[in-house]
């Protein structure tokens, strides 16, 4: 069975059952039909004196065509911890459009390991992502309108820093000219769209606390510069109060289920690779009060999802995680070793050795953290023993043991041994989190100490216009925030073709951005663009519905 009819066939509970099992009144819950719901803001206030429950994140090796699976070992662990008689939740991030219409498909896991509604999740879900757009552009829009009625703040149009967003691929509007038509049309100027999914509102959302530092946040954001360089906020264009309104709702965490019934928060939506990469905060510590282990994941491979879990969501929002999951496939590690994607099914026990090293990095990554970690094989038709065993043996000179899973096939039963493991972690209470930088480092230096210390490079090639622009940022106040560090998450390098381990690089910073909001300084790197394009063959071709009107091609 493909994985959408796994997810229509699931006998799915109400979703008062899932609530109610975690203590969550129905007055609290504000269902979007039967399966899926938004919990009531007063409720998430009720929790605060709560004890929290213990916090394991999911993250992985480099991404790569064969795949390596964190949704689905999310889901898995989660029902697998249920299976132990452990009071679990899963907070996943929700799915973007571009994605799903593009390349890379859903993001509710698959196989055996999913989260339901799939259709909806993956789709327009509970309109979060609507919201932002909505929000975002509006704060566009009111930029442009201030200028059309005489710039009073003085903006200076040829510094205005805000993009407008969309949340499909669309190459065609990441430059772009707008005003054009005449003086009703207000003033030309260049400007451009992201994805929804890099908007400095997204990450607002994902890092605010409750609705009063929603707003807070939305009127820090630094929209403009004028000719003297000193910034516009979004305040000033008295534009938060209207943003809020649009987020409302937006604000509370979603809730569903898995196809085993664990309750799970899908929040909020950030890309690893040129945004933070974490669902919301407002889910994780909800979910920390209601129950005692939380499983959440960060996009992408380590290096990116993992790097800011740690130094910025966990630092912002003073999270400690008990335990570290690394996922890795054998596939993805022949494919890191040097084999083409058509030639993975042969066993080739020297390439899986070869690839190690991309394993390797990534544990001495995470060793840097102070959290534990395990390493989950996700299992694949195919994968030998010797193989398997190729793999143990690289994990354990770092005194790391390696797990293998199978959760898309079985479901949670077939991630019971990983669980065991991450429980035995997380009781014997070895975890020491701490960022890689402190706050009080300036912002260029914490550029190179990730680059460094993370991605192996040699040095940072910014250049003097945006040390400069570091420089002014700091001198306005905005030194002590964390660095988000934008490329492609293919490689620790900024060329997306070098995979493995590679050391002797140069990391180009193309560009830095303020998300003064938000609360971190993006530096983007090489090629990797925040409105990112369709493939030759998108996937919205296949994409359709059935003579019964449901939908096909969904993945």
């Amino acid at each position: 069975m493909s994985d959408i009819e796994i997810a229509r066939a699931a006998q799915k509970r109400p979703i008062s059952e899932i609530g109610g099992a975690l203590g969550i009144p129905p007055e609290a819950l504000l269902p979007y039909g039967h399966d899926k719901a938004k919990i009531a803001e007063p409720f998430l206030r009720s929790l605060a004196g709560r004890p929290d429950g213990n916090l394991v994140l999911v993250t992985a090796i480099n991404p790569t065509p064969a795949g390596e699976g964190k949704t689905t070992t999310v889901v898995g662990l989660g029902d697998a911890l249920q299976r132990l008689g452990k009071r679990a939740m899963i907070c996943l991030r929700e799915p973007s459009l571009g994605p799903c219409f593009g390349l890379k498909g859903g993001a509710a896991g698959g196989g055996r390991a999913q989260v339901v509604p799939m259709e909806d999740i993956n789709l327009h879900f509970t309109g979060d992502f609507h919201a932002v757009t909505a929000a975002h552009n509006l704060l566009s829009a009111m930029i442009d309108n201030h200028i059309h009625w005489g710039n009073a703040l003085g903006i200076d149009i040829r510094r205005i820093d805000f993009r407008r967003v969309l949340d499909v691929n669309d190459r065609a509007l990441r430059d772009i000219v707008c005003g054009l038509g005449g003086p009703g049309s207000g003033y030309p100027r260049q400007g451009g769209f992201d994805i929804t999914v890099a908007s400095e509102v997204m990450a607002i959302l994902c890092l605010a606390t409750d609705l009063a530092d929603l707003e807070r946040r939305l009127g820090e954001i630094v929209v403009a510069r004028r000719a003297d360089r000193s910034p516009v906020f979004a305040s000033d264009l008295k534009a938060e109060g209207a943003m809020s309104v649009l987020l409302r709702e937006a604000v509370q965490p979603n809730l569903v289920q898995t196809l085993e019934h664990t309750p799970a928060f899908v929040h909020g939506g950030p890309f690893a690779n040129i945004a933070h990469g974490c669902n919301s905060v407002i889910a994780t510590r909800a979910a920390l009060k209601l129950a005692d282990y939380v499983v959440t994941e960060a996009g992408f491979g380590a290096d990116l999802g993992a790097e800011k879990f740690f130094d910025i969501k966990c630092r912002k929002a003073g999270l400690n995680p008990a335990a570290t999951v690394l996922v890795a496939t054998v596939r993805a590690l022949k494919m890191n070793g040097g084999v083409a994607k058509r030639d993975l099914a042969s066993e080739d026990v020297a390439a899986v050795e070869r690839g190690c090293a991309n394993l390797a990095r990534h544990l001495e990554n995470l060793a840097q953290f102070g959290v534990p970690v395990v390493v989950a094989i996700n299992h694949f038709d195919g994968d030998s023993a010797a193989e398997i065993e190729a793999i143990a043996a690289c994990t354990a000179t770092f005194g790391v043991e390696t797990v293998v899973c199978r959760h898309w096939a079985e479901g949670g039963q077939g991630a019971v041994e990983l669980a065991e493991k991450v429980v035995s972690l997380v009781e014997a209470g070895t975890a020491h989190f701490a960022p890689l930088y402190p706050d009080a480092m300036p912002l260029l230096e914490k550029i190179e100490t990730v680059a460094k210390r993370i991605y192996r490079a040699d040095a940072v090639d910014a250049g003097a216009r945006i040390e400069a622009r570091l420089k002014d940022w700091e001198q306005r106040g905005y030194g002590n925030l964390p660095v988000c560090i934008a490329k492609t998450p293919y490689s620790f390098t900024a060329d997306p073709n070098r995979g493995g381990a590679p050391t002797g690089f140069i990391l180009p910073i193309r560009e830095v951005r303020l998300s003064a909001g938000a609360g971190f300084v993006v530096a983007i790197c090489g090629d990797v663009t925040t409105m990112p394009g369709l493939p030759r063959v998108p996937a919205a071709e296949a994409i359709g519905l059935d003579a019964e009107g449901r939908i096909d091609g969904l993945f």
